[in-house]
């Protein structure tokens, strides 16, 4: 068995938020907002929101995960007010929503990133990553973009998971053979499946799902982990031919 050489991250529910799928981040931070509505409300909320900020150039480059977050809940109440007439789907409650999720976020990150550093100092790293355009302002946010030689942004690169395309990008960057390379996401359908497809050994960060994402025969996870702190361990692990 090939050791790992490379890695290559998935940003989003990975290692912003551990695991966590950003549907149920935001839905928390609904609640903390005294926004309590019915699931299904709430999931179409979320996917029209996601649908518009991929069709639609909201995101700048420039704009930072704070940015980002304010116009994702303004798109979502703003769905929300239309679908219902309530006023308590407000602007103030979109602020105050963001500002939740980032606070999340960061408190996530003070652990993340540490294990990101880890990973960095000795495997090179390259983020693969559905994203709205603005990645590297995102990582220069957090401190994290000094640990990954490339980005291959979907916004960018005009490739969205779960096409393998995307992550073949990645492999190609760290110029390395697929079975030297690791990926880890948190999502099985578009990480953890396509990237396989490729030959790559994968870490699933399975924490909370927003679906559930059956295994496909023939391309099960090299391991399954909870918490992003397992991960060093892991690929260890895996170094050693113990999975």
């Amino acid at each position: 068995m090939s050791t790992i050489k490379g890695v290559i991250f998935d940003y989003g529910g990975t290692i912003d938020t551990n695991g966590i799928h950003w549907g149920e981040v935001i839905a928390e931070q609904y609640k903390n907002a005294g926004i309590n509505i019915e699931r299904e409300l709430y999931r179409s909320a979320y996917v029209h929101g996601e649908r518009t900020l991929a069709k639609s150039p909201v995101i700048m480059p420039e704009d930072t995960f704070h940015t980002l977050l304010r116009k994702k809940l303004a798109i979502q109440l703003e769905y929300l007010r239309e679908q219902t007439g309530d006023g308590c789907f407000s602007a103030a409650k979109a602020e105050e929503i963001a500002d939740g999720c980032y606070n999340k976020v960061k408190d996530t990150l003070s652990t993340s990133s540490a294990i990101v550093k880890t990973l960095s100092e000795k495997y090179p790293m390259v983020l693969v990553t559905n994203f709205y355009g603005n990645m590297p302002v995102v990582l220069k946010e957090f401190g994290l973009g000094k640990y990954f030689k490339c980005i291959v942004e979907s916004s960018v690169v005009g490739i969205r998971k779960p096409d393998p395309a995307l992550f073949a990008l990645g492999v190609r960057a760290l110029e390395l053979p697929a079975e030297e390379i690791v990926v880890i996401g948190d999502s099985y359908r578009k990480d953890i499946y396509p990237s396989s497809t490729l030959g790559c050994k994968t870490v699933w960060l399975k924490n909370i799902c927003w679906a559930d994402e059956p295994i496909e025969e023939g391309y099960s996870p090299t391991a399954i982990i909870g918490n992003i702190e397992e991960l060093p361990a892991i690929i260890e692990k895996i170094n050693a031919s113990e999975l």
